[in-house]
């Protein structure tokens, strides 16, 4: 397990029995974030304020580049695995369950993506919109309301890239300035 550095503030990086995450070095976690067990983070992803991985019944892993912005709930079951792929964006308050995020897909602020769900590659899930079990949301496609609907062939990649470009300087940004005052 790798534990970075910690800003002036012991992170809470917990290991549940014999489970224990594994941190890319370059990762920046902040350390009101919650990461437990069976939890593995790539290089140069981010995980912010108040957002909580727990993988307690399953593995939970995030890619490469990928941010998990802050208060969202990264959680799993037993049977399905959480993966969240290479440069993603994952909005403030997202919950995530038992779902994969392949590379390159934004999950916008609010929503909920759960049990078996696939958001393909390039593929955006609107804010506060819900993906319930089993659904896929095709590469290119939004899914936009409750439950979601999809619309076709109506992403714009660059906004996807732009988000993951934005977080990954802050990456670098916090892990060399962000010091605790009090």
């Amino acid at each position: 397990m790798v534990r970075g550095r910690c800003y002036g503030a012991d992170m809470a990086i917990y290991a549940l029995g014999d489970l224990q995450p594994r941190i890319d070095p370059s990762a920046f976690i902040h350390p009101e974030a919650v990461i437990i067990g069976d939890v593995t983070i790539g290089p140069e992803s981010s995980v912010w304020p108040c957002a909580v991985l727990r993988g307690d019944e399953g593995g939970i892993t995030v890619g490469a580049r990928t941010s998990v912005q802050d208060g969202c709930v990264i959680h799993t079951i037993p049977e399905s695995p959480t993966t969240i792929g290479n440069e993603c964006v994952i909005g403030h308050a997202v919950h995530l369950e038992g779902c994969i995020i392949e590379d390159h897909a934004l999950v916008g602020s609010g929503a909920v993506v759960l049990h078996r769900a696939v958001v393909r590659s390039w593929g955006l899930v609107g804010a506060n919109a819900v993906v319930p079990g089993g659904k896929e949301v095709p590469g290119h496609a939004m899914a936009l309301g409750v439950p979601a609907k999809i619309r076709e062939n109506t992403v714009n990649v660059d906004e996807i890239t732009e988000g993951v470009e934005h977080y990954v300087k802050r990456v670098h940004q916090y892990r060399e300035e962000l010091r605790r005052l009090d």
